[in-house]
């Protein structure tokens, strides 16, 4: 761990080639009147829209909307079947009906899914959501879809045991980017008149925030539980989907484990050396002792199934996966695709054309490295190899 002392608060970082971007924002955070103890950065942290991904943030007071971002709740869930034997025809077979139920990117479901598959059945008892309600009727068509960008759904096998495991990276879908974006932009109308005197909010930093005793505060964070609920839903809904696929085509394998959920972008009140505070964490996981996470690597190297050691110096978080070391456009600009397909030789749904080369593992930092910077966060339980990959 780095520690960088310039600021008024702070910066602990647990990587060793954070990127110029990345480190100028987080010096921004450091200096904002509500932060709490220190900033942290998680090994995979990059640059990201006022805070960076991988970025680790307790305040008191207030809660700065996009430093949960705008996929609210997006997260990873993970199955272990007790089963280690699987053709590749089997999976291609697998991969072919999953694609037929999981709309993928930005397509949706055709039809309103069942009610009743959403949190709680409805929105009427979580009290007065203004986006969400707004938008319930789209998120009907929207849960159990993947989205695009970086969320997956991989098949795996496991180092040691041999079983195979399944894993979905999603998130809330429309319905956290509608939310993100309007209590973010309330933040930017208001914060002048609540901060008036701090010429650091100018409402164009992408650190806006909201008063906790607000009702805009309190509104945000109703609709901020409401997507993280929502994430949870759509990835159990994909993974029941796809269990019920692989028992269709291999009948005879049926056991699997409870699922593993953990979610990346949200704030929660929780208590660190002695106070409550809000814990924002962009890209970063809940590390509390013996939690149970998820570290996923790019679609061509190895993801882990790790327990948190509860390092209070990272007010007990994580990091979510191995950081982008490029951006999109760079990756694809600049990778090589006869490489990255070499790196996924024997991985099902390697790149295809250079459009593809955006999500390449290129474009990742070094996992080994990633969880070689953090083993005084977390413990490594189980490491997995890819088989095969979907990608949003």
């Amino acid at each position: 761990m780095e520690v960088i002392n310039t600021e008024k608060t702070p910066i602990k970082i647990w990587s060793k080639d954070t990127e110029e971007g990345a480190i100028a924002q987080l010096k921004n955070l450091a200096n904002l009147p509500f932060v709490y103890k220190w900033i942290c950065a998680m090994p995979d942290c990059h640059q990201g829209y006022g805070m960076p991904i991988g970025g680790v943030m307790a305040t008191t007071d207030v809660v700065v909307p996009n430093a949960v971002g705008v996929d609210i709740g997006c997260g990873m869930c993970a199955v272990e079947s007790n089963f280690t034997d699987i053709t590749q025809d089997q999976l291609k077979e697998i991969m072919a009906e999953v694609r037929k139920v999981i709309p993928v990117g930005f397509k949706h479901h055709e039809k309103k899914q069942d009610i009743s598959l959403m949190p709680l059945g409805g929105t009427n008892a979580w009290g007065n959501l203004i986006i969400c309600g707004e938008e319930f009727n789209n998120a009907l068509t929207q849960i159990g879809t993947l989205g695009g960008g970086n969320h997956f759904i991989e098949f795996q096998r496991a180092e040691e045991s041999g079983h195979l495991w399944f894993m979905i990276h999603s998130g809330s879908r429309n319905l956290g980017f509608k939310v993100a974006n309007y209590y973010n932009k309330l933040a930017q109308k208001n914060c002048l008149s609540w901060y008036s005197d701090i010429p650091e909010f100018k409402g164009d930093d992408g650190l806006a925030f909201l008063p906790l005793n607000s009702q805009e505060g309190e509104n945000y964070l109703r609709e901020m539980k409401y997507c993280v609920e929502f994430a949870l839903a759509n990835r159990k809904l994909m993974m029941d989907r796809i269990l019920e696929i692989v028992k269709k085509i291999l009948p005879e394998k049926t056991q699997y484990y409870p699922m593993i959920n953990i979610a990346h972008n949200y704030a929660k009140l929780e208590n660190h050396f002695g106070k409550n505070v809000l814990v924002h964490r962009k890209g970063a996981t809940l590390a509390s002792k013996n939690t149970i996470g998820i570290i996923p690597g790019s679609m061509g190297t190895a993801s882990y199934i790790v327990k948190g050691l509860g390092n209070p110096e990272s007010f007990e978080s994580c990091s979510h996966g191995a950081g982008r070391k490029m951006g999109r456009k760079e990756a694809i600009r600049s990778l090589d695709l006869a490489t990255e397909q070499k790196i996924m030789e024997n991985i099902l749904g390697k790149p295809r054309t250079q459009e593809d080369l955006e999500e390449a593992p290129g474009a990742y930092k070094n996992i080994k490295e990633v969880m070689e910077n953090q083993k005084d966060l977390v413990e490594i339980l189980v490491k997995l190899k890819p088989l095969a990959v979907i990608k949003g």
